[in-house]
């Protein structure tokens, strides 16, 4: 389904002028504020979600703000779809420049003996299957062309452990592995690959895998973060994605860019309770 520009616009243009961009995981979360974003820079956006209505919804508010935005039905663990809506993109608008791999899955939180085989191959399936599908196929028809971005979404528990998302975390490192095999192969096609590492973020996700409602999240998460008075938003990320999309960062290849308020660059546990205890 696609949509045009209406007649009314508050879109400005900049980093992503005349860019044409898949958004997969676009109707909600990180991927919707990156949607939008993507859309107020100026790119043709293309949102592949299983959200049907909600993927709908967000591309008649992209058109209603002077953007270019068109929906998909795509679920990233079958290879039949992600080819169909990259094939359709290329022959829709004749190239394609960006292409954010964010569609994922955390799966429930519990004790690493409790998962089963199953668990795993669920959580594959979305966070790495789909990724890899993502990069192979926007690859291919980037790499005809000489140019292009690919963006993933890894998370901060690519480059740490949490205990009791398991099948998540170990998903999270092989998306950062993928994305550094892919950037030095692809990159001899001047196409770049990159991933972003989120931290704790306030999403139907989290709230799904924890059980919490957003404020329970968002408390947590202002509790450990170790950056003051800045609390992390979905918006936050889609900056990050927008950097690494555009032509601003056109010789940042193979990077895992971390957004986390400096998190995993310490203990903050260890330091609260040290503090605690002189005091």
């Amino acid at each position: 389904m696609s949509f045009g520009p209406s007649s009314s616009s508050t879109l400005y243009k900049d980093m992503l002028e005349g860019k044409v961009a898949i958004v997969t995981g676009g109707a909600s979360g990180i991927g919707e504020s990156t949607a939008r974003l993507f859309a107020r820079h100026g790119a043709k956006v293309i949102i592949a979600d299983i959200q049907d209505e909600m993927g709908q919804e967000v591309c008649r508010e992209i058109v209603g703000d002077g953007g270019v935005a068109s929906y998909v039905h795509c679920d990233v663990s079958s290879e039949a779809d992600v080819q169909a809506a990259v094939e359709t993109n290329v022959r829709s608008h004749g190239r394609l420049d960006v292409m954010f791999n964010n569609a994922g899955t955390a799966g429930e939180y519990r004790s690493h003996l409790g998962f089963d085989r199953s668990d795993f191959e669920k959580v594959f399936a979305v966070n790495v299957i789909g990724v890899f599908l993502g990069i192979k196929h926007a690859g291919r028809a980037m790499a005809s062309t000489g140019r292009g971005s690919i963006i993933n979404t890894a998370s901060t528990v690519s480059v740490m452990a949490m205990r009791g998302l398991s099948p998540y975390g170990s998903s999270k490192h092989a998306v950062v592995g993928l994305t550094r095999d892919a950037a030095v192969e692809l990159g001899h096609y001047g196409v770049r690959v990159n991933c972003v590492s989120p931290h704790l973020l306030a999403s139907s996700m989290s709230r799904g895998s924890f059980g919490l409602d957003t404020r329970a999240v968002e408390e947590v998460t202002e509790k450990i973060s170790v950056l003051r008075a800045a609390a992390l938003k979905a918006q936050d990320i889609a900056e990050a994605v927008l950097y690494l999309a555009s032509d601003e960062s056109r010789y940042v290849n193979g990077h895992n860019l971390v957004v986390d308020g400096g998190y995993t660059t310490t203990n903050p546990s260890l330091g609260a309770h040290l503090f605690a205890s002189s005091s």
